[in-house]
């Protein structure tokens, strides 16, 4: 499917769910949304696999005939269930039973069947608790189907989502449903609907083109970047994962192969699933990759707490947009915290150096972390200034990035991105000041960064390019001069420098115009004493 195909579904989709959810508030309907576009990659991907596993054994079906082959074949194989579903779980690592098929739900929308509702609960609790290896308790958690949104009894209800995923079921009529198609559709409706929800957007969405920055970062060797890209990323980390996008995008820089494992922490329970279920839909397989659901600052997950540091969790790569500003009130205790001890604790008002010393803690002595933070991070004074000093001293910030205002839905100000290294080869600090006028597009709703923009960016940190008004490696002594303070415009002036004025010339200028001025003073002059009339003066 072409790009522009991808777009089509996308905003089939969305023009779907404008039509559908009426008086729903946006953020509920993209649950309901987002889980029946989720089911419908599952049931795909499933049935494929079983067409592929069964061979000729696969019922070919009249057109009259609306039950779904594996339905059929259930029925007349009921000996050889168990034998099959064991065979599937080692091959797709899950089973879904015929009848919580989207393909099955879609047909009982379309007649209006009175048990959608029911079959569509137990369809969602079967896929949390049984289909896969693991368990994905609370995956669907929510999505209340016995909400009085969709309506006030079990039969306005089960109506109500007849109409629903009969719609969507038309949406998707033609396109294609491997995991990239319908992976990229996701992606679309995340943005639109983060688009629709303002400020509330942060908590779940890295914007692409953001994202797409991080993820070429971390990719790249993290000794010399201008090695270019590593074959192989043990590990990745996003503390504060949102829905997954960032997590996502290093994989697709490196493919499917070349990482080992996803670790995600998402605190939000709604946009924790939603992760979930985007790593799924990706073709992440449950194996591949681990999603918590905890408090990052206080570091409520039992795996990061690991007292030996022998056995402590250690990754190659971090990324992450944390939460801007975020106020919280780290307790005494924090302060002799491993994660802070060496660095001190952020300010109540700003959490922002605490989200980076927790990812920073993680972090393998050869791997890379990048992370979006707002520009205060980079010059306010007291607590911050004191852990900026350490980080710079102890040579761990390697470049710093700033970013246009208005790139995100969540916030209009703008942001910088900060790479770390435990061990880094340069002794200098890059700067890149992406906010001059020609390095991004400005859009009615938001400002944009087109993949040259993108790309100026990526090959500047790559190769530790200078380019006047753009980026400028930095010495530590200059740094150290100016009190530690990596306020970007300090270091990368995007401001044009007034050209010089040749006195002389302007000089000469100046007498030639005078003399213009009086000859036709003069000429003016005669023209009035023809006319009888005063002359100038």
């Amino acid at each position: 499917m072409t790009d522009q195909e991808e777009q089509e579904l996308g905003k089939t989709l969305w023009n779907t769910a404008n039509t559908l959810r009426g008086a729903m508030n946006a953020d509920d309907f993209r649950d309901y949304m987002l889980s029946f576009l989720f089911l419908r990659y599952l049931s795909d991907n499933y049935e494929a696999a079983a067409q592929r596993e069964l061979g000729r054994d696969y019922p070919a079906l009249e057109d009259v005939d609306r039950r779904t082959p594996l339905a059929v074949w259930y029925e007349e194989n009921k000996d050889d269930v168990g034998a099959f579903e064991a065979q599937m779980r080692r091959k797709t690592h899950y089973v879904i039973k015929p009848e919580h098929l989207w393909a099955s739900i879609a047909e009982m929308a379309r007649v209006g069947h009175n048990d959608l509702l029911s079959t569509l609960k137990a369809g969602f609790k079967f896929i949390e608790n049984e289909s896969f290896s693991s368990t994905f308790d609370g995956l669907f958690s929510e999505i209340n189907l016995d909400s009085e949104k969709l309506g006030k009894g079990y039969t306005e209800r089960n109506t109500k989502l007849c109409g629903i995923i009969k719609e969507i079921a038309k949406g998707l009529v033609g396109f294609s449903t491997d995991n990239d198609t319908l992976g990229n559709a996701y992606e679309y409706l995340i943005g639109e609907f983060a688009a629709g929800s303002g400020k509330k957007a942060g908590e779940f969405y890295t914007p692409q083109q953001v994202s797409s920055i991080l993820s070429e970062i971390v990719s790249l060797d993290s000794q010399d970047p201008a090695l270019g890209r590593r074959d192989h990323i043990g590990s990745v980390f996003d503390f504060a994962c949102g829905s997954g996008s960032l997590l996502l995008n290093v994989r697709n820089q490196l493919g499917p192969l070349g990482i080992g494992k996803i670790y995600g922490q998402e605190r939000n329970i709604t946009t924790y699933n939603l992760a979930r279920m985007n790593m799924l839909l990706h073709g992440v397989k449950d194996t591949e990759f681990e999603i918590f659901h905890g408090d990052t600052l206080t570091n409520d997950w039992d795996m990061l707490r690991e007292p030996n540091p022998a056995k402590m969790p250690r990754f190659d790569a971090v990324v992450a947009n944390p939460p801007f500003s975020y106020r919280w009130d780290p307790s005494e205790a924090l302060g002799e915290d491993a994660r802070f001890k060496n660095y001190g604790l952020a300010p109540k008002s700003a959490a922002d150096f605490a989200f980076l010393l927790h990812g920073f803690h993680y972090l393998k002595d050869e791997g890379t972390m990048a992370i979006i933070l707002p520009h205060g991070v980079l010059f306010r004074g007291g607590a911050e200034e004191k852990i900026r000093t350490k980080l710079l001293k102890d040579g761990h910030i390697d470049a710093i990035i700033g970013l246009p205002a208005n790139l995100f839905f969540s916030t209009g100000i703008p942001v910088c991105i900060l790479v770390l290294k435990k061990c880094k080869k340069f002794d200098d600090v890059l700067f890149i000041n992406a906010t001059g006028p020609d390095r991004f597009a400005k859009d009615k709703r938001q400002n944009k960064l087109s993949p040259k923009h993108i790309s100026d960016i990526i090959e500047t940190y790559q190769f530790r390019k200078e380019e006047d008004r753009f980026s400028r490696r930095v010495e530590m002594t200059e740094i150290e001069e100016k009190g530690f303070n990596l306020n970007i415009a300090r270091y990368v002036s995007i401001a044009e420098a007034e050209k010089e004025v040749d006195l002389v010339q302007t000089n000469g200028l100046l007498t030639k115009l005078e003399e213009r001025i009086s000859v036709a003073k003069n000429a003016h002059n005669t023209f009035l004493r023809e006319l009888g009339l005063p002359e100038l003066p």
